[in-house]
């Protein structure tokens, strides 16, 4: 398997050589450079002494602001595995298991409700009662490839129980969902009414739950404990994605808006990502042609410098340009990669573009702002506390790793 792609992809670039405007394929040693740069910041920089990440880096105060610390922490596990796994560093070893060590750390245990499960919860404008499913399903990634690289079953073994409990109180097997939100007080599932629709009186099913495949966390339990349910419900919720896939997007669920015609410049890659590891466990190219959508999707949303946005739109509208989201280049990358892995050589030239992006939208190791040192960027702009709220943002520099190391393997690299 690895001589077949290593071929498919030896032509395809032979092909993107050839492509009028084809961007400069990243050098090995460039790449390298930059991944042990991004892998300095986040051990250095992005990880507190907890093992924590710090998530949100406002620019005007020059102050850390935590957001959905458990799903950013686990980001950053798997992005210094990767780096671990390129370079041989022991540092960055470490700094992933320190990471993983606070991740295991939010199980909780004493709880009469919750006991098993991960006090994940989402803060920000969700506060800090309400555990997300998200919120721990798509930081596990990185949680069970520290079981793989260390051997330590430890890691696997919380996400598991923790999958295992979100199994048995949130997941709607008739309807192909899993609800998004417990209380942590009351440890009562949220079936009725979402924080994230504050404001909306009237709430319908998929405004309070969604098939919540981001992470693939049920299929890599089942992996780790040969649960069959797990592995059911995994291809149950897959089937419902396929379903609602509507050209790569999925407009039933937020963080997408129908109203504002809007969507998020990475949950549908969420999605995509989870959708090829089904294929890959079934061989059911359903799963993989609904993936090869949203890849298509968001080769429109990159522009002609490979820049993807945070807002993006479905009506013809031009991206909002307030906000530059180097996690969605990034991801789309390794989207990219695993598609055109399977075949489909039309998604090269973006890949490239993607890498070039990224080796040239990073802050130096010399920038006066020691906060922002070897960073990617990823800016989000909002409105907050009567201000302009304008931070840079950890994940940029999480994915990105991933994705350097993803494209050196690609092209036989690594």
């Amino acid at each position: 398997m690895k001589l077949i792609n290593r071929l498919v992809s030896l032509a395809a670039w032979a092909v993107l050589g050839s492509l009028p405007g084809a961007h400069a394929q990243v050098k090995k040693e460039v790449a390298v450079k930059a991944i042990n740069d991004m892998a300095t910041y986040i051990a250095t920089t992005m990880l507190d002494e907890q093992g924590k990440s710090r998530c949100d880096y406002n620019l005007t105060e020059g102050k850390w602001y935590p957001y959905e610390v458990p799903w950013h922490t686990g980001q950053a596990v798997y992005a210094m595995l990767a780096a671990y796994k390129q370079t041989k560093n022991p540092k960055w070893l470490a700094s992933a298991r320190k990471a993983g060590d606070y991740w295991i750390s939010l199980q909780i245990k004493d709880h009469p409700k919750l006991k098993g499960m991960l006090g994940a919860v989402h803060g920000d404008a969700i506060g800090d009662s309400t555990i997300v499913f998200a919120t721990i399903s798509d930081g596990t990634p990185g949680i069970y490839e520290l079981t793989r690289v260390t051997g330590d079953k430890k890691y696997a073994q919380v996400a598991t129980t923790a999958a295992e409990w979100m199994l048995k109180n949130m997941y709607y097997a008739e309807k192909g969902v899993c609800y998004d939100a417990v209380d942590l007080g009351t440890g009562v599932v949220e079936k009725e009414h979402s924080e994230f629709w504050k404001n909306k009186k009237e709430q319908s099913l998929y405004d309070v739950s969604r098939p919540n495949t981001e992470g693939w966390l049920f299929l890599d339990a089942y992996e780790f404990n040969k649960n069959k349910a797990l592995l059911d419900a995994h291809i149950n919720l897959s089937n419902k994605v396929v379903d609602l896939e509507e050209k790569g997007l999925w407009m039933q669920f937020t963080p997408n808006s129908k109203e504002e015609n809007s969507f998020h410049p990475r949950f549908n890659l969420w999605y995509a990502e989870s959708l090829i590891h089904t294929w890959q466990k079934t061989g059911d190219k359903k799963y993989l042609e609904a993936a090869a959508a949203t890849g298509r999707t968001y080769v429109k949303a990159q522009q002609k410098d490979g820049t993807i946005f945070y807002v993006n739109y479905i009506d013809g509208r031009a991206p909002d340009r307030s906000s530059v989201t180097g996690s969605a280049v990034a991801m789309a990358g390794i989207v990219w990669i695993e598609l055109a892995k399977a075949g489909y050589t039309e998604f090269l030239p973006y890949i490239e573009k993607s890498a070039t992006w990224v080796i040239q939208n990073r802050f130096g190791m010399d920038h006066p702002d020691k906060n922002l040192r070897g960073a990617i960027l990823e800016t989000r702009m909002r409105s907050r506390k009567d201000k302009i709220w304008l931070v840079n943002r950890d994940i940029g520099t999480s994915f990105s790793i991933r994705f350097l190391v993803e494209y050196l393997h690609f092209k036989g690299l690594n």
